[in-house]
């Protein structure tokens, strides 16, 4: 009997997760089509100011530490951006392109995602995905952030997002995979939309 509910438990689960995904994908595939005229004016708009592919492509660290390739339009010169990618970005980077700069308040460079969310590396709320070279390093306490699928956007994010310090990205982004709900990534998507129209948090604050 106890074997059988454990079994019908484990079933209910893959069920919900099934589900779940197939929501995912249907959504970001609708956005996907929405957002098309705006990926064909960004795309233009890139490739008229500076040489070098509409796309950033990073490998960033995912679920159970699966590296993948993350998508974002480029907001940087092509050339400093190869050489310079973990470093942060702070407010007038020279790095930064006019046309960046607005995907960056915008946070239209973060669109391209949707592919990630398609291919499903990635789900609209999570812990936003870090340098594949920082998770092959993380330590015991680390990796529990690495529990879930990143996110486009997150709980940290809402709460300071490139203001905040590596600490308390971490601290936050494991509170949220603690009491992870359909309610709470709700919450999530509002507050981020609400920033979003703000752009607060889109540069970290220089050193004092």
């Amino acid at each position: 009997m106890i074997l059988n509910s454990a079994a019908k438990t484990k079933d209910d689960m893959k069920y919900t997760k099934g589900l779940m995904r197939l929501i995912e994908f249907s959504f970001a595939f609708l956005l996907l089509i929405l957002f098309t005229p705006i990926f064909l004016i960004t795309a233009i708009c890139i490739r008229v100011e500076s040489k070098g592919p509409i796309f950033f492509k990073q490998t960033r660290g995912g679920y159970k530490g699966k590296h993948f390739i993350i998508y974002k339009f480029r907001t940087m010169y092509h050339d400093i951006e190869k050489e310079s990618e973990d470093r942060a970005v702070l407010p007038s980077d020279a790095r930064v392109t006019k046309v960046g700069n607005i995907l960056r308040k915008t946070s239209i460079d973060e669109l391209p995602q949707i592919l990630n969310i398609l291919l499903g590396d990635m789900s609209f709320v999570g812990p936003r995905p870090t340098l594949a070279s920082q998770t092959d390093n993380y330590n015991d306490y680390q990796k529990l952030r690495l529990e879930v699928k990143p996110g486009v956007t997150g709980l940290a994010q809402i709460s300071g997002r490139n203001e905040l310090t590596w600490d308390e990205k971490i601290k936050i982004d494991i509170d949220y995979i603690k009491r992870k709900s359909i309610r709470l990534d709700l919450y999530i998507l509002l507050q981020t939309f609400y920033r979003v129209i703000k752009a607060e948090g889109v540069y970290r604050n220089p050193p004092q």
